[in-house]
């Protein structure tokens, strides 16, 4: 028997936690593109993290933590969230299917390594992915995962394993959907309640590991490198790489949805200033991506001392770009 009641349209996504809320929203009858549900729960970040150690190296972010958005989008538009965790793995198997065979779609929070329908190279344990499950035929889920071109089906037992892995970020069998989504909003004070929002996180905390501050730390310690340690300094050095460009949509890629997201904003607001706003982004983003390169070229560069001066510039100079636009995007949200 199948529970699927009513259409439901997949969107691709480059992101899995803004594309399920997009999803989310647009089946509500409210559309929202993915760039929209990013900048409007204030996704745009920067943390760097010593105390958090990812393969003995500090975490760098570039999004806001895992949750963040579900949770800050759905109480900015005035929708009704709904989560549920379980400490008992077949109650939430019971829970899920009942919510499925009532016609409700379900946001799960999961493993990437138990989903097989990602292709080997691609799986690794990371407990925070979210995907969509829209209906269940026989033993299988109707799985619309964000990152996937197409709608893919998962047997019961792969997304129990998923759902309810052990370890870092464990999901607990996190599933969550909305009620009573408001269909009409104040775009304008929404959208810049979500930029002021974002240009605080950037730019309004004393913390030395946060927003612009943090990226002025991680030039700090590129440039404290001693040459003479070569193999920590690849492997320094890839992993910011790794970090920022395998992790999720990683830095630059961030970079590029918030610029999506200033673009359709100055769109909708018939506002020049966001359009601009967002160009400048994008050349931002642009250059995290060269900076990227950079660190690429001098951990696989074995015949010369490196120079790791000019990297750490580069990243000082990313900092004052992006200082600078804050502060131009919180001037404007306070107009």
């Amino acid at each position: 028997m199948s529970s699927f009641q009513q259409p439901f349209q997949h969107q691709q996504s480059a992101h899995c936690e803004s594309g399920v809320m997009a999803s989310l929203l647009t089946h509500a009858g409210l559309p929202m593109s993915e760039p929209m549900a990013f900048g409007l729960a204030s996704g745009l970040a920067f943390a760097y993290l010593p105390i958090v150690k990812l393969s003995g190296m500090p975490l760098i972010a570039y999004r806001m933590p895992p949750k963040y958005l579900i949770k800050t989008l759905s109480k900015r538009l005035g929708a009704k969230l709904h989560t549920q965790t379980f400490s008992n793995p077949e109650q939430g198997r019971r829970e899920l299917d009942a919510a499925l065979d009532s016609g409700r779609l379900a946001g799960l929070q999961s493993s990437v390594f138990w989903l097989p329908y990602f292709p080997p190279e691609m799986r690794f344990h990371f407990n925070a992915h979210n995907l969509l499950a829209y209906g269940r035929e026989g033993n299988e889920y109707l799985i619309s995962d964000p990152v996937f071109e197409q709608p893919v089906r998962c047997a019961v037992e792969d997304l129990q394993k998923a759902r309810f892995a052990k370890g870092a970020l464990a999901a607990k069998g996190l599933m969550y959907w909305l009620d009573d989504v408001p269909l009409q909003q104040d775009w304008s004070k929404l959208i810049r309640q979500s930029v002021l929002s974002t240009t605080r996180i950037l730019d309004g905390m004393p913390l030395p590991w946060i927003g612009v501050r943090g990226i002025q730390h991680l030039a700090k310690q590129i440039d404290k490198l001693d040459p003479a340690q070569s193999k920590y300094n690849r492997l320094y050095l890839t992993h910011i790489v790794r970090m920022q460009e395998e992790i999720g949509t990683g830095g630059a890629g961030f970079r590029f949805m918030y610029a999506s997201f200033l673009q359709e904003a100055g769109e909708k607001l018939g506002d020049s200033n966001l359009q601009e706003a967002s160009a400048q982004l994008t050349a931002i983003g642009d250059n995290w991506r060269q900076f990227a390169s950079a660190c690429v070229r001098a951990s696989r560069n074995k015949t010369e001392t490196p120079n790791f001066a000019p990297i750490a510039e580069s990243l000082r100079g990313i900092a004052l770009q992006e200082r600078g636009l804050m502060k131009e995007l919180a001037a404007w949200s306070k107009r």
